[in-house]
């Protein structure tokens, strides 16, 4: 059976030859480690750099080889690929303020993240930002129909149409688009969520413009030739849902809804990226996506229980922790690999991830574990005396 066949399989709930794998995002450190060469895909600080330093191409070029030579190596199922800047992309630089500060023309402050080696928001300019009104924000959604679709030609869209063009025959093809997740505005964390509380009115706006987009899109996405899109809006911390599932049922969910109505209008499948604790509104999610990836187990996300709940509707992409591929051992995938393919993957329905990404600090011989625990225990019908 092909890769692609595998995970149409696992999507529509039957079983195939063997378990899919597939993975939403994968850093530098996993390029470098399997492959054997240096890499730019997803280089955090370094990969900046090199934008600031106008090697836009370069990077884009390490992607559409690094990205396909590594599926290929760990014989993954799925390829994922995203828009990336267009040709003549070339960004100032930030203004370096210490060794690891950095200062926009905003004044906003970045700091280079010790854990994830990223730059991130540090400290955000409040003088600077312009709060969003409904008056400003029905303007937009009045214009949007005046707005030009984006063009599926462009050289944003390169790496999408080299992954369909090189591996589609083989490999399921799996592109980012855009979501709504919470749509709180500010220029915190908190202002956010706290705007959904006392600035509803503005909120559902957000969602509405958000959603209108989203909708609009989706063509763009047909015309590229992928197989699926994904939605990458995190809904959950570790302990709960970022807000009142009521606050999600009446200002997302209708907007999630009429993406993928429109998705599957247009023959695509939506494969949902959603970290934290969503047990409050699973049924919704069940209700409307085909997959749900990023199933965080330390965040209470059973994948046992799952399937169980919503099995039958929904096909479940993870098993494996994220925290045992940075910090555990071979026994601890093992033990993963086992749980998730004795309760989630018979009937099909699963395919197997880690519980977020292959990140920064994996160790290589971790995933290396998952792909021989994959080939090992993963053929169907699945016999749990395998890996007892």
């Amino acid at each position: 059976m092909l890769p692609r066949d595998r995970v149409f399989a696992a999507l529509e709930h039957r079983e195939p030859d063997r378990v899919p794998w597939g993975e939403h995002s994968i850093d530098y450190n996993v390029y470098e480690d399997i492959l054997g060469r240096p890499t730019l895909v997803q280089a955090k600080m370094r990969e900046t750099r090199a934008y600031w330093e106008g090697r836009r191409d370069e990077v884009v070029e390490c992607i559409k080889r690094d990205r396909l030579d590594l599926v290929r190596a760990l014989e993954m199922d799925i390829v994922f690929a995203g828009r990336v800047p267009p040709q003549g992309y070339h960004p100032e630089a930030l203004d370096q303020v210490d060794a690891e500060t950095y200062r926009d023309g905003q004044g906003n402050l970045f700091r280079v993240s010790a854990t994830t080696h990223d730059l991130m928001l540090y400290e955000p300019n409040r003088e600077a930002y312009v709060p969003p009104t409904v008056a400003s924000l029905q303007e937009q959604i009045d214009r949007l129909e005046d707005e030009p679709l984006p063009d599926a030609a462009s050289s944003e869209w390169e790496v999408v149409r080299h992954a369909v063009a090189e591996m589609k025959d083989t490999h399921f093809i799996m592109a980012f688009c855009g979501d709504l997740a919470f749509p709180g505005f500010g220029p915190t964390e908190e202002d956010r969520l706290m705007s959904l509380v006392l600035e509803p009115e503005v909120c559902r706006k957000v969602a509405e413009l958000v959603g209108r987009r989203l909708v609009r899109e989706v063509p763009l996405y047909a015309a590229l030739g992928v197989d699926a899109i994904m939605p990458p809006g995190d809904l959950g911390s570790s302990t709960g849902l970022l807000a009142s599932p009521a606050i999600y049922r009446e200002m997302v969910y209708p907007w999630h809804q009429a993406h993928v109505a429109e998705a599957h209008r247009h023959g695509l499948r939506v494969l949902k990226h959603c970290c934290g604790h969503t047990w409050p509104v699973i049924d919704e999610l069940a209700e409307v996506y085909d997959a749900y990836e990023g199933i965080q187990a330390s965040g209470g996300m059973d994948i046992k229980l799952l399937k169980e709940r919503v099995g039958d509707r929904l096909c479940l992409w993870g098993g494996i922790w994220h925290e045992h591929i940075i910090l555990g051992e071979a026994q601890d995938i093992r033990a993963d690999a086992a749980y998730a393919f004795e309760h989630a993957a018979p009937g099909g329905g699963f395919i197997m991830g880690s519980s977020h990404s292959l990140a920064v600090d994996a160790k290589v011989e971790n995933i290396l574990e998952m792909k021989r625990c994959r080939d090992e225990w993963g053929a169907y019908p699945i016999d749990v005396q395998r890996f007892r």
